[in-house]
């Protein structure tokens, strides 16, 4: 499972808790040497790439295509998708773009390793309430009035993306409180809807966005808008190591299913994730929720990628399998990431919305192997470069 994009956004890769004057947690855990390791983009031959279907081309292309808007500004990718937008929307067409205009290079980890972990997000659909009621007592809480950010490289360049949270106590800029302080006093901040589980809540967290289905059947649809600066710790990771759960058989079913059978020890769980997640109100309409990239994520063909290693607005060819073992290769566009989301051969595949999708999400955890589709005759990215 993943944690949400936008702790995802989304987290460790993309903020810094400061305790004292030290960086802790997971930015010492995700920080990475500034020489690039020789094996993370080992070239490789379009011939190489295990074949996709037709449909597949298209889609995964027509995915990648939808974040031009965005990379309008991007030295990599800008002149490349002004060109995509005279490509034909045929299989053939589309194949010869992609040859003529990128080259391959298989990511690989250390020790050379080309398998790598994939996994599975979705958008949650939660049942709720605009005003707390006897049912709806959980707050979905907006960005505190309190908290504040500072970007950290405008002072130091080299960590680029990486932001400090805290609370100015007097002088003294201090971290904000973490997820358990939360939930037992409440924040300073806007309160934009009620759910009726905290289980709901903390999946809405992980997945980084969701909906809210309301009495009269509206959706009210919540998108991550900040997060508090607490490292993110998977409660699965809790449950194996109070020796709850095998560790392989964590999933959100097993994990709901301990959490209604223990509703008592409910809040210990929670607790065990300092990370606690703000939301805002996302747009109406049948898109799907926005990634890190700030575009409409496409069901099956988006992926959280760690930023790092891909820049966002990339494409990859993803060959891995579904959770039924079902192949599973096609072209997927990296628009999106997440705090769980490390590593060179990693990504998560957005699903989609609902139960459906959820199902599909949970059980996603698949070896399978990744293919950076890069400009020809632009330098390719320096892992641990942001």
């Amino acid at each position: 499972m993943k944690a949400p994009r936008r702790i995802a956004a989304r987290l460790c890769s993309a903020t810094i808790l400061l305790a004292s004057v030290l960086l802790t947690g997971c930015a010492v855990q995700n920080a990475r040497p500034g020489a690039a390791p020789a094996s993370t983009y080992a070239k490789a031959d379009w011939n190489a790439l295990p074949a996709v279907s037709d449909t597949d081309l298209k889609a995964g292309f027509a995915a990648w295509r939808s974040a031009c808007p965005r990379l309008k500004g991007d030295a990599a990718w800008a002149p490349l998708c002004v060109a995509a937008g005279h490509v034909d929307a045929t299989p053939a067409a589309i194949r010869a773009f992609l040859q003529n205009s990128l080259d391959v290079y298989a990511l690989r980890a250390a020790g050379n390793r080309t398998e790598g972990l994939i996994t599975g997000y979705y958008e949650p659909i939660y049942a709720g309430s605009l005003t707390r009621t006897a049912r709806a007592t959980v707050p979905v809480y907006g960005v505190p009035a309190d908290m504040v950010s500072v970007q950290l490289d405008s002072v130091y360049p080299e960590l680029k993306g990486k932001r400090l949270r805290g609370r100015v106590e007097g002088r003294v800029l201090k971290p904000y409180d973490d997820a358990a302080r939360i939930a037992a006093h409440g924040v300073n901040a806007p309160i934009l809807a009620w759910l009726t589980d905290p289980m709901d809540l903390q999946f809405l967290q992980i997945q980084g966005s969701g909906r809210v289905q309301l009495d009269d059947g509206r959706h009210l649809r919540l998108a991550y808008a900040d997060q508090n600066g607490h490292p993110y710790r998977p409660i699965g990771r809790w449950l194996v190591e109070q020796g709850e759960l095998a560790k392989d058989a964590v999933s959100m079913d097993a994990i709901r299913a301990w959490a209604s059978a223990h509703p008592t020890r409910v809040p210990e769980l929670l607790a065990s994730n300092p990370s606690y997640v703000f939301f805002a109100k996302g747009a109406d309409g049948d898109e799907g929720p926005r990634g890190s990239l700030n575009v409409p994520l496409t069901a099956g063909y988006s992926v959280a990628v760690d930023r790092s290693v891909v820049p966002l607005g990339s494409l990859l060819w993803l060959s891995t399998t579904r959770p039924d073992g079902a192949a599973l290769v096609r072209p997927v566009a990296a628009q999106d990431t997440g705090g769980a989301i490390t590593g060179e051969v990693r990504a998560d595949l957005f699903w989609g919305t609902g139960d459906a999708a959820g199902a599909l999400a949970g059980h996603m955890k698949q070896s399978g192997r990744l293919w950076l589709l890069w400009p020809k005759g632009v330098a390719l990215p320096s892992p641990g470069g942001g």
